[in-house]
């Protein structure tokens, strides 16, 4: 199995088309409208609830964008679903919500996001969602174990690694130093046998990424696009840029 084509064919708006100045927070509702209507394709991430809800939030605490505190996974989806984007009216959503809410209108790219515990509850429940869904979606994660999951729980969907150079204890403190060694330099490329690769915009060129685009023709994707040095950065060294902060094409 290949990339899909639609993967590359447009730009992917980072956690949704968001503008908190107008009061538009990443991965809320409002996020994901404003990139369906700005053609886009859409990236998410989901975390874990207390009862085995693949949510679609970036965090894996409640605080910085939404009203509340504490661990999310401390939470029940129904829990969850009450808790307010701040500022606003908005509330959180599952990923099911999210499909609903686009409807294949625009392609989905999903991070599932990782405690390197070695729990795939969350990729179980994103496959279980996902089976029934009928867009066009692809999934990643930075751990290659939830890549290994998903080989065998959803072998069909498109998967991809999230990446860059450097791995650091301060930075990566839940990832134990053999599991950043086998994240640094795709060491892992042949065990997780990612579709695509999703690279730090700002450590473009770099090998890794280098070897396995141009010698196993696996698209590369540009993260996180927000300026117009990044921009001619990902034009030049990638298939396709993940952006955030200013709308292609105006």
């Amino acid at each position: 199995m290949r990339a899909p084509d639609w993967l590359t064919a447009r730009p992917v708006a980072h956690r949704g088309l968001h503008d908190p100045a107008r009061g538009v927070i990443e991965n809320m509702p409002g996020a994901i409208i404003a990139a369906i209507g700005g053609d886009f394709t859409i990236e998410v991430d989901i975390q874990l609830s207390a009862d085995g809800e693949a949510m679609v939030h970036h965090d894996d605490t409640l605080g910085r964008l939404t009203d509340g505190a504490g661990a999310l996974r401390s939470l029940t989806a129904t829990e969850l679903k009450h808790v307010a984007f701040k500022d606003t009216t908005e509330r959180m959503m599952t990923l099911g919500d999210l499909c609903a809410l686009t409807a294949g209108r625009v392609p989905l790219v999903i991070e599932v996001k990782s405690h390197f515990d070695g729990d795939r509850k969350l990729v179980k429940r994103m496959a279980d969602v996902l089976a029934g869904y009928r867009g066009p979606v692809a999934s990643m994660s930075f751990d290659p174990d939830q890549l290994v999951g998903l080989r065998e729980l959803a072998p069909r969907l498109a998967r991809g690694i999230v990446a860059e150079r450097h791995y650091t204890a301060e930075e990566w403190p839940m990832a134990s130093p053999a599991r950043r060694r086998d994240m640094t330099h795709l060491r892992h490329f042949l065990r997780t046998r990612p579709h695509f690769v999703a690279y730090s915009v700002n450590e473009l060129p770099a090998l890794a990424p280098w070897i396995v685009h141009h010698l196993f023709g696996v698209p590369l994707l540009a993260w996180t696009v927000r300026t117009s040095d990044q921009r001619d950065r990902a034009a030049r060294y990638a298939d396709q840029m993940i952006f955030e902060s200013f709308v292609p094409g105006t």
